[in-house]
């Protein structure tokens, strides 16, 4: 109340950073996205040809690994390189969907100042205003205008720092998580493909014709 009507947009901001770090802070945890001994599990699913479409269903939509890792199952008989380009379109849409909030969380970090600065800019123009109006005669009135000035802006710093330092946060633990996914994406398809037993050549048949007889 004593930062002016300003600081109501600094609030809503405030309100809607601790929501995505909350959700965020939930959804990002390790043993959500990434599953212990799942990458094993499902290779060994792979070697003993343990796969069927409810299977591969289930094991989509339990976590980001495991749909990157589904994804790639679905086109297990396909060439190596066609499996691989479905591993990173998937990969694509798995990330998204972990990024999902982050640009929020990064516009309230950098709006934040903005808004502070908003609030200050406001309360001098106020402070001013009265100066003009009733000169310097009541020094309260100057003092009511300063202090409105600077709780803005400390309240728009105060709600900018943690949301610039979480989102970063955020992005770099995105940034870990693909990259384990993607070893483990590796694994997989090197067992799909390198792993695959190779095609023993045919005995070449004797090209001597009926009836023709080897020289003595």
């Amino acid at each position: 109340m004593a930062g002016g009507w300003a600081m109501a947009p600094i609030l809503i901001c405030s309100a809607v950073a601790l929501a995505i770090v909350l959700e965020r802070c939930w959804t990002l945890r390790r043993s959500s996205v990434l599953p212990a001994g799942l990458s094993q599990e499902v290779r060994e699913w792979a070697r003993s040809d343990q796969l069927d479409p409810a299977h591969l269903e289930k094991l989509s939509t339990g976590s980001p690994l495991g749909e990157l890792l589904a994804a790639a199952l679905a086109v297990r008989n396909r060439p190596r390189e066609l499996i691989k380009e479905r591993i990173e379109d998937t990969g694509r849409h798995v990330v998204h969907r972990m990024e999902r909030y982050l640009n929020t969380l990064g516009t309230i970090a950098l709006i934040g100042p903005l808004l502070g600065l908003f609030g200050t800019v406001i309360g001098l123009i106020r402070m001013f205003m009265q100066v003009m109006v009733g000169g310097m005669a009541d020094p309260t009135k100057m003092a009511g205008g300063i202090g409105e000035a600077l709780i803005c802006t400390a309240a728009g710093l105060t709600v900018a720092i943690p949301a610039y330092v979480l989102h970063r946060y955020f992005r770099s633990k995105v940034a870990g998580y693909c990259v384990d996914m993607e070893k483990q994406a590796t694994l997989l398809l090197d067992d799909l493909t390198l792993s695959a037993p190779a095609a023993t050549p045919r005995p070449r048949r004797a090209s001597v014709a009926a009836g023709d007889k080897a020289p003595v």
